[in-house]
């Protein structure tokens, strides 16, 4: 028999027969979602613009700047490390599909610069991302976990920025949606909210599976590295924080809005809160706008958005497929 007679036949995907359905559902809800940046028109957000004071523009490049930094890693990184774990062919098609979408994600923050910045401060505000120790730190830890951590450790991290990290850079359109300014620019990051937020829950589950198949000890040490690693990433959350929002004062209201979502991380690895911080002691303009489906656009308008997931506890395969 010659070599290429004794090869593995390739095997063609099959989507009618599933091992999981998870991995389906997910792929109909990511699909059904479906989003580009320029059929949004963020010019019309430009009149705000210009009454924006110096400091607010300030925080708005770092805050772009700095979320188009981690989507960038998602896109370019973190999916390439989670194959290498995959459980079914219908997994990596998933996964393939996140990947596509953080890279959507990266170009909308262009689109947003373009619309709103001069060539000098998308410069600048780039420069700023590629420097900042505060940022940076994010994206190296996080990359480091991708490199030479395991495969649960991977996913965990991957959870950890897609629910928590990403999440005080989302709060200043949230908030400035709530006052009637640049709906545009925040109907964009609500549409990346109602994708993360699958992507989040959908990564989640899977670590969930893995780690339950784990003995008890293996299983303390793992949560026991889980907390320490989101507990690490929440003090520099802090620095970010202090560091954007301090010039505009809304320091304190982002420090509960990024507790409130480090619980939800957890909450999508079957952990416990860590901290007490619920929906209810976020500022309610935020929740309201991050609750509510996209609403400037038809096409948008028939996808609701998934950012609430209840209560936080261990999430089982039935409340998975339910909130799908």
């Amino acid at each position: 028999m010659n070599q290429k007679q004794s090869q593995q036949p390739y095997i063609a995907i099959n989507w009618n027969q599933m091992e999981d359905m998870i991995d389906k559902l997910t792929w109909e809800k990511l699909t059904e979602q479906f989003w580009l940046d320029t059929r949004i028109p963020l010019s019309n957000d430009l009149d705000d613009w210009r009454t924006f004071s110096k400091e607010e523009k300030d925080m708005f490049g770092k805050v772009f700047g700095g979320l188009t930094l981690l989507d960038t890693l998602q896109s370019e990184d973190a999916i390439e490390r989670l194959r290498q774990s995959v459980r079914t062919q219908h997994e990596e098609a998933v996964l393939n599909n996140i990947q596509f979408m953080e890279s959507v994600h990266a170009k909308s923050y262009s689109s947003i610069f373009s619309t709103l910045n001069t060539k000098t401060e998308i410069d600048d505000i780039f420069k700023w991302a590629n420097s900042n120790e505060v940022i940076q730190f994010k994206a190296l830890r996080i990359n480091d976990i991708y490199k030479n951590g395991t495969d649960l450790e991977a996913k965990a991290a991957s959870v950890i920025l897609e629910s928590f990290l990403f999440y005080s850079g989302f709060f200043a359109p949230l908030y400035y949606l709530g006052n009637n300014k640049i709906p545009n620019v925040a109907e964009i990051i609500k549409l990346i909210v109602r994708d993360e937020s699958v992507h989040g829950t959908y990564i989640g589950y899977k670590f969930q599976i893995e780690f339950n198949q784990l003995d008890e000890k293996e299983q303390e040490k793992l949560k026991n590295w889980v907390f320490q690693t989101l507990y690490e990433f929440y003090q520099n959350e802090v620095k970010f924080t202090q560091e954007v929002y301090d010039p505009i004062g809304l320091t304190e209201k982002v420090k509960t809005f990024i507790r409130y979502n480090a619980n939800k991380a957890l909450q999508n690895l079957g952990f416990d809160p860590l901290f007490p911080d619920t929906a209810d002691d976020v500022d309610p303009i935020v929740m309201n706008g991050i609750s509510t489906g996209s609403s400037n656009h038809d096409f948008f308008s028939q996808v609701g958005n998934s950012y609430l997931l209840g209560q936080v506890e261990a999430m089982a395969d039935d409340d998975y497929t339910n909130w799908l």
